[in-house]
């Protein structure tokens, strides 16, 4: 199929997408990268007014150290923040998760900020913007803001960008010494959306025992799930094989995914368990590495 019509504008500066934005509103759609919207327009899934394209938005892509953090531009490509070497200094996890995001090709034209925006409970990235705490710049002519994760996901393809608000930047704050990570997921076929998937932060003391940990979860519901029952069991425990596993049982009973034609509730349940022990025990290993 072929897209509906639409009026295609393609603003040079932040200042005149933001005005694009104000003029249209709930009428326009934002392309970054396109591979989310561009299939929705040819389906016809998506039938926008307005096509406000910000490629030619220089500064909206970059990758800069900041107090803590790294922060990341709304328009910087998958497979640059991928291969960029302060992220793999400093967010290894970021790194990790990306390499099952679509690929190579997906990743070279996809941008941080349009996955994050799109807020497919699916994806990789929403998952792990909430397990290190990420914030998020949003931009109109009316006022900058800053959301929390839990605030800017809001519902299944859903965020809390009001319609003339453009997602400018994000910040990834950087986990302390001592913090093992792990990326795990389930997919029919490499490149395809993950059926279950889970992010993972894990800090242990001089003793091995656990001072925090973090799981959050992509495919078991309207947007990324954090599991605050299997983190809390964790607390001041070494984290062997066994207190791994408890911890999985703990994310199976807590979750309440819906099923679909790729998978079962109850599939996904199991598998979302037997992915966060996996994924605890690979971020205890990489902490004692």
């Amino acid at each position: 199929m072929k897209p509906a019509p639409f009026q295609y504008l393609a603003p040079r500066t932040r200042d005149e997408a933001l005005e694009a934005l104000r003029r249209f509103g709930p009428d326009a759609k934002v392309l970054a990268g396109g591979q989310s919207l561009v299939p929705l327009l040819a389906m016809r899934l998506a039938r926008p007014a307005v096509l406000v394209d910000i490629n030619r938005v220089p500064d909206l892509a970059f990758v800069r150290a900041a107090r803590g953090a790294v922060v990341i531009g709304a328009m910087t490509r998958q497979r640059a923040v991928e291969t960029h070497p302060l992220v793999a200094a400093r967010l290894p996890l970021l790194r990790e998760a990306l390499r099952w995001v679509g690929h190579p090709q997906i990743r070279t034209r996809g941008t941080i900020g349009g996955s994050l925006a799109h807020a497919d409970p699916a994806a990789e990235l929403p998952a792990v913007a909430a397990v290190l705490g990420a914030t998020f710049t949003a931009a109109s002519r009316r006022r900058q803001r800053t959301l929390r994760c839990e605030e800017f996901f809001t519902g299944y393809l859903t965020t809390a960008l009001a319609p003339d608000e453009l997602l400018t930047e994000i910040r990834f704050p950087v986990p302390p010494p001592g913090t093992g990570w792990a990326f795990q997921e389930v997919a029919r076929r490499h490149g395809d959306f993950a059926l279950v998937g889970v992010a993972a932060l894990v800090r242990l003391d001089g003793d091995r025992r656990c001072t925090e940990a973090r799981l959050a979860f992509t495919g078991v519901g309207p947007g990324p799930v954090r599991v605050a029952e299997a983190e809390a069991l964790l607390l001041g425990r070494a984290l062997t094989r066994e207190a791994a596993e408890e911890a999985g049982r703990a994310v199976t009973a807590a979750l309440e995914p819906e099923g679909d034609i790729h998978a079962s509730a109850e599939y996904r349940k199991h598998v979302a368990g037997v992915l966060a022990a996996r994924a605890l025990l690979q971020a205890a290993e990489r902490v004692q590495a």
